[in-house]
């Protein structure tokens, strides 16, 4: 249970709502997601998006970046904060407003009039609009170059959580130990938008 942050592979992507009794609803509806948003995209004149790689292999490797999947654990609170310091309120909305990113540049935020678990309606934000945000939160806290980078099965989560962030902060210290539940989130979305760039891939909340 709880809130995830995960890659979509083509077959769910380009899936057309219908599936077995007991599939996953939102998995579901990325189909519907899909084509509205192609349909939104050809609305403004732009290519619609139709490059999504398959999922990763079936047989998981470590370390492999092909399917990101994180979880959302810890409190918000400081990462909000962190925010508010850095950022306009609309840069901060692109950033963590997002329920659905796409690799490719987008001049604004898409609002499109679908339904997810958790919204009434989706909020599209572009992968390098993201990315230049989180990299900017990123250096302000001055995140190590030990984070974890091409994160897979719970990397982020587990290296922040089960002890690996601690016993690097209490080694070298800096300014992203002052919170590391922001420092989290931090690396977060500034794994998940690389992500999304380098595998041309969306990434949902699920």
């Amino acid at each position: 249970m709880g809130i995830y942050l995960v890659s979509v592979g083509a077959e769910e992507w380009f899936g057309e709502g219908e599936g077995e009794e007991g599939d996953d609803e939102d998995e579901l509806g990325r189909g519907r997601l899909a084509s509205a948003l192609n349909e939104e995209l050809r609305r403004r004149g732009l290519p619609p998006y139709e490059s999504v790689p398959a999922e990763g292999d079936e047989e998981f490797v470590r370390g492999s970046g092909l399917d990101f999947e994180e979880k959302l654990v810890p409190p918000m609170d400081g990462f909000v904060r962190l925010c508010e310091a850095h950022l306009t309120r609309e840069e901060t909305e692109t950033l963590c407003g997002w329920s659905l990113l796409v690799p490719f540049p987008l001049e604004e935020d898409i609002w499109l009039d679908v339904e997810t678990g958790y919204t009434d309606s989706t909020m599209v934000a572009g992968a390098p609009q993201v990315l230049a945000l989180a990299e900017r939160l990123a250096a302000a806290v001055e995140l190590p170059p030990e984070t974890p980078e091409m994160c897979d099965n719970l990397d982020l989560t587990m290296w922040f959580l089960d002890g690996a962030a601690k016993e690097l902060a209490a080694a070298r210290s800096g300014p992203w130990t002052d919170d590391l539940d922001t420092a989290f989130y931090v690396a977060l979305y500034l794994r998940a938008a690389q992500h999304s760039i380098r595998r041309g891939c969306p990434i949902v909340y699920c």
